[in-house]
């Protein structure tokens, strides 16, 4: 299978589908018995999804964090792929604008350079609480953006609002990148699917997209082709699974979207379906 398509943020070439990490850690955006489900998964059954991500071009993983719960599952896959993973992180930080916040801050920003993060961007509770949208302006974000380039990183921003988008190219915001919700079905999207689409295509940089499948609510097949046939050719699409055979679907299903043929993965059979094979 051939290496998966990648693209640009400045200097830092990435796949364009990322490996998400809500899968992971217990996020499902469906019910505690789901995210308790989630946590169950072993470092050793986490890193078995990363190494057939690794496998196939699939080098990047969005969410990257300190704890043992990703940082272990992220060595173990490295060493048994013999290939590294590029780290972009979502870190939480302290907006209360005062000196021990900035410190606090300083510290979050180091050790996520010590771990070899290549790619920070305040998540989404940070960002979009810095959103001023009478000013039009993300207040702080320049001093924050500096903290991360002084530690070798790219300064990204994380957003649930195009908003964010729109007024950092406005203001010329020094970021690579930004992260935007995405899918079909609108899901947790605050205004209609063609408007988020008008803002990713204006973006100045290239964006990240999350949630393609809305959480679960969407089948893959369909979340994969909305998102692939409407994005430019510079953003990325992340994915979240819990299995490996999950991951190498996601990978057919994109490569045939790519080239234009069915994907060659097993169809769900049920009785149901008995009549619509064809009989020899």
């Amino acid at each position: 299978m051939p290496e998966f398509p990648r693209t640009m943020i400045e200097g830092v070439s990435l796949p364009r589908m990322l490996i998400g990490t809500n899968w992971f850690l217990g996020w499902s955006h469906t019910s505690e018995a789901k995210d308790t489900l989630i946590k169950s998964r072993s470092r050793s059954q986490i890193a078995d999804v990363l190494v057939e991500f690794l496998n196939h071009g699939v080098d990047a993983i969005l969410g990257f964090r300190p704890g043992p719960r990703i940082t272990e599952a992220v060595a173990e896959a490295e060493d048994r792929a013999g290939r590294g993973l590029i780290k972009i992180t979502t870190p939480s930080l302290n907006i209360d604008g005062t000196d021990a916040a900035h410190s606090a801050n300083a510290k979050i920003f180091d050790e996520l350079a010590e771990l070899g993060v290549s790619i920070c961007m305040p998540h989404q509770s940070t960002t979009d609480a810095l959103l001023d949208k009478r000013a039009r302006t993300i207040r702080g974000m320049d001093t924050i953006a500096a903290m991360i380039r002084e530690r070798g990183m790219i300064p990204g921003l994380s957003t649930h609002v195009p908003e964010t988008i729109v007024y950092a190219d406005e203001t010329n915001l020094d970021v690579g990148t930004y992260i935007s919700i995405y899918n079909a079905m609108g899901f947790l999207m605050p205004i209609e699917i063609d408007w988020v689409n008008h803002v990713i295509h204006n973006a100045a940089k290239p964006v990240i997209t999350i949630k393609p499948f809305a959480a679960g609510r969407l089948h893959p097949f369909v979340g994969l082709a909305f998102s692939w046939s409407t994005l430019r050719p510079q953003d990325l699409i992340t994915v979240g699974t819990l299995t490996p055979d999950e991951a190498k679907e996601l990978v057919e299903l994109s490569l045939s979207h790519f080239e234009r043929r069915k994907a060659a993965v097993d169809m769900q059979m049920t009785r149901s379906k008995q009549t619509l094979i064809k009989r020899d």
